[in-house]
Order: C-alpha cells, then sequence, then structure tokens
C-alpha cells in the first residue's frame, strides 16, 4: 500500500534528483564568441546570454577579440571547440573562413548557432538574429524622406561582414528607387571608429557636386564619431542616420546630432541563443550532417528575427527610460 509516509519519501526522492538534475547541468559551458568586444553592443548581447545561462542553471563564457580581427576570432573558435561545450553562439565576422571550422565542430557534436552576422554557407544550425536586409530598408525610407530623394550619402561599414553587406544592399534597393540620391562612398572602418571620426572631417570639406549630404553607419561604432564631427563642425544641414541604440547614440538623438538610427534586439540575440543551445544540446538529433536550409522536415528554423525599429527624436525618451531600466536591475 502507498502509504503517506512512503508519499513524503517519493516526494523527497523526486526532489533530490531534481537537485542532482539542476546540478549536474552546472557543468554545461556555453560559449558565445564574437569581434570586438569592448563595444556595447556585445556587451548587451553577453548580458542576454549570462542571463538565460543562470536562468537554465548553466555556465556562459564570452570570447573573442577586443578588436575587430577575425583572424583572432577564428583562432579562438577553434580552442572553443577544442573543448568541447556544451554549444557556441558565433557571430562570423567572415563566413567563408568560418566554413569548414564550424562544418568540423557540427560533424564532432557540437551546436553551433550563428547570431548578429550569420555563416550560410555553413552547417551552421541556424541563424538568430535580425532581418538586415529589412533594417537597410527601414533606415533607407527615413533617408529618403529627410533628403526629400536628392542627395549624396557616404556609408560606413566593414564590408565582406555578411550582416552589414546585407544592411548596405536594403539602403541601395531604396536609394535606386530614387535617381536623386547617390552613393558616393562605403567607407571600410575596420571596427576603429577614429577611422571614421577623420575621415568624416574630409567628406565635409566637399563642396559643390561633390558635397556629402548624409552619413549613414551599418555599425554601431561610427554613428557616435561621426556626430561628435558634426558637432565640432557646428554643421547642423546634414543628415546622419547611426546603427543601435548605444547610450550615447539615444542621446545624441535626442540633442539631434543624430537624426535616428535602427534598432536591434542584441540583449535578446543572446538570451534566445543560449535557450536554443541548451534546446539542442538536449534533444540532440542523431547528426548534425543535414543541411537544415533545404530540409523540408527540419526540426531547425532557417532563421529567428528578433526585430528591428527606427528610432527618432519623437520616440527616443522610450528607448532611454527602457535602457535606464535594464540597467538598473
Amino acid at each position: 500500500m502507498f502509504t503517506p509516509r512512503s508519499c513524503v519519501i517519493a516526494a523527497t526522492l523526486s526532489a533530490s534528483l531534481l537537485a542532482l538534475s539542476a546540478c549536474s547541468n552546472r557543468d554545461e559551458t556555453y560559449v558565445l564568441i564574437s569581434n570586438n568586444l569592448k563595444l556595447p553592443y556585445w556587451q548587451t548581447v553577453d548580458s542576454g546570454f549570462e542571463r538565460a545561462a543562470a536562468d537554465y542553471g548553466v555556465h556562459a563564457r564570452l570570447v573573442g577579440p577586443d578588436t575587430y580581427d577575425s583572424a583572432a576570432e577564428l583562432d579562438a573558435f577553434r580552442k572553443t571547440v577544442a573543448s568541447h561545450p556544451a554549444g557556441i553562439l558565433i557571430s562570423a565576422a567572415d563566413a567563408s573562413s568560418f566554413r569548414t571550422d564550424i562544418n568540423s565542430a557540427i560533424q564532432a557534436g557540437i551546436p553551433i548557432i550563428t547570431v548578429d552576422s550569420d555563416a550560410p554557407v555553413s552547417q551552421r544550425l541556424y541563424f538568430i538574429g535580425t532581418d538586415n536586409l529589412a533594417a537597410g530598408r527601414l533606415g533607407a525610407d527615413r533617408l529618403a524622406q529627410k533628403l526629400n530623394g536628392k542627395g549624396n550619402i557616404v556609408f560606413f561599414s566593414i564590408p565582406g561582414q555578411p550582416n552589414l553587406d546585407e544592411r548596405l544592399r536594403g539602403y541601395s534597393d531604396i536609394i535606386n528607387d530614387h535617381p536623386g540620391m547617390k552613393i558616393v562612398d562605403v567607407l571600410n572602418v575596420k571596427g576603429d571608429p577614429s577611422i571614421a571620426f577623420d575621415q568624416t572631417r574630409q567628406y565635409l570639406a566637399r563642396t559643390g557636386p561633390a558635397r556629402v549630404d548624409a552619413f549613414v553607419s551599418l555599425e554601431s561604432s561610427s554613428g557616435p564619431a561621426i556626430a561628435e564631427v558634426l558637432k565640432r563642425s557646428n554643421v547642423t544641414d546634414r543628415t546622419l542616420i547611426a546603427m543601435d541604440v548605444g547610450p550615447e547614440t539615444l542621446s545624441l538623438i535626442k540633442s539631434g546630432t543624430i537624426d535616428s538610427t535602427v534598432s536591434q534586439k542584441p540583449w535578446t540575440m543572446g538570451y534566445v541563443g543560449l535557450k536554443q543551445l541548451n534546446e539542442v544540446h538536449h534533444h540532440k538529433p542523431e547528426a548534425f550532417q543535414n543541411n537544415y536550409t533545404v530540409d523540408s522536415f527540419s526540426r531547425y528554423p532557417q532563421f529567428i528575427n528578433t526585430g528591428t525599429s527606427l528610432v527618432t527624436k519623437d520616440n527616443v525618451d522610450i528607448y532611454i527610460e527602457s535602457a535606464n531600466k535594464a540597467t538598473a536591475h
């Protein structure tokens, strides 16, 4: 007969098993890998990654170079794979150079999900991040409105980085519909805002038909640097559109130096990234060798879109308040 006392014992055993299960999870380590880790953007991604780790009772690590260095990031990836973690979330600065190593990690049974910048040529399971083509079109609609469909535009980017190239394509789609708008340069800032700062001063010196009417940053660090040049030069008749919602960018929108920025959700990328890696780790298929992108019966999506929005002076206070609440906890 199952007595009340035996119920207590069963409950105690169940609680003990749950505790042991939770403890065993603590042996799981998930790793976030990227470039330019000093950027506030990546600190925000890592904050979401760490929060998910706490919620799931596992370990989380952030690795990669402090500056933009795709070779150093690849080296960090290889060292991480050698430690055989429970899963890796990676932003691929140079998709082609990561292909072989990502494929090898997948074949070794390590779940690999890309975040922020994809490596679609590889066997990574899927991508979590922004629809970058749509993000570019969102910024371009604002740009066309501010320029009244006419003007010379300079972009600040890192050519070859997949997410930034997609954003430029999105902008180009809209710009091509306005014959009076022209892209006159795409500057490679190499992840260094000082390059954006120095070159902006040279762009401002252009006059006549070569005059630059708008500056667009496709990555997070250049916007504030361009804005600083505009402020020092007392220039108020140019349009500056930034990327992401770092505290400095939001402040510059509020003051009017930056017209607008395209907001991503980096904290969400980090949180969802670890959550999904944990799910894959605990429910692995027999093999990862399938090409899930073309598999109509795949257990994985091709892409998880974390969303974008346009931030202007009209709604910037909402974003500032949200950031203040997040950092207060």
